[in-house]
């Protein structure tokens, strides 16, 4: 049994504050986040511009041509994205347990590595040919991943983003979530939609395409977590894809036909 069927450690508190508990971590990172792309979402479909014509954009100039206070305000935002995630540790630890407990540890830093290598292959490229498609549809925006000046720091940021969204996205979305509901009782088919529709909620910004793609992936990555009881490889994996989407657009945009900018 995986640590999402079978919690090493019953919950000291009642069933009620748990639940309680969860929605206000989630009401402080990816659930909030849901929230608000939906709002742009319902922004973008009322908008005289059809969708494929509006762009997303995911790392942007925070300062405009002002590149250390840009810098300043890029390693900010890195920086309090992953408070969640220490609220998460906090939490677990507060129970008797640990981070380690959904794998989220570096006790098999090899096999996390090469197992989420495998995934970001077989994920990465499917998943462009999906926003591709949903773009040429209509159903996507064009999704711009950097609009980051071309100063020395744009390279180290945008792979510190990459690490950061796959940190708070893996450990919340999936560790801390399943482990919850699992203590709440929910059926694990319950549990997996609604870690799944939550990824994909958040990624509603993008576009239908968004949405359908990431939900997906998020049925992929509970199994896979359940399978394997761990999140570290979903995080190296989720940290090596959207490295290459960061990094790559920086330095292919403007310079190959097939890739939108906008």
């Amino acid at each position: 049994m995986t640590t999402t069927e079978n919690p090493a450690h019953a919950p000291a508190v009642p069933r009620r504050l748990l639940g309680q508990e969860t929605v206000i971590v989630l009401a402080l990172s990816l659930g909030a986040s849901g929230l608000s792309a939906l709002i742009h979402f319902v922004g973008s479909l009322t908008s005289p511009a059809a969708l494929k014509q509006q762009t997303a954009t995911l790392n942007g100039s925070l300062a405009p041509g002002r590149p250390w206070l840009d810098l300043a305000w890029q390693l900010f935002d890195v920086a309090t994205a992953l408070v969640p995630v220490a609220l998460v540790a906090h939490l677990l630890l507060r129970e008797g347990s640990s981070v380690r407990a959904v794998g989220f540890d570096l006790t098999r830093r090899r096999s996390d590595l090469a197992r989420g290598a495998v995934v970001a292959a077989a994920i990465g490229g499917s998943g462009l040919a999906l926003y591709l498609g949903a773009r040429a549809a209509g159903a996507n925006l064009t999704v711009v991943p950097s609009s980051l000046p071309d100063v020395w720091w744009r390279i180290p940021v945008l792979v510190a983003s990459a690490w950061q969204n796959a940190v708070v996205e893996e450990v919340i979305v999936v560790g801390y979530l399943l482990r919850r509901l699992s203590q709440l009782e929910w059926s694990w088919p319950a549990a997996l939609a609604a870690s799944a529709l939550l990824r994909g909620s958040y990624h509603l910004y993008q576009g239908v395409g968004g949405f359908a793609g990431n939900v997906v992936m998020g049925v992929v990555f509970c199994l896979l977590y359940r399978r394997w009881g761990r999140v570290g490889p979903l995080v190296a994996a989720h940290g090596l894809i959207d490295t290459v989407a960061f990094v790559g657009y920086a330095l292919l945009a403007g310079h190959v036909g097939w890739l939108p900018t906008g």
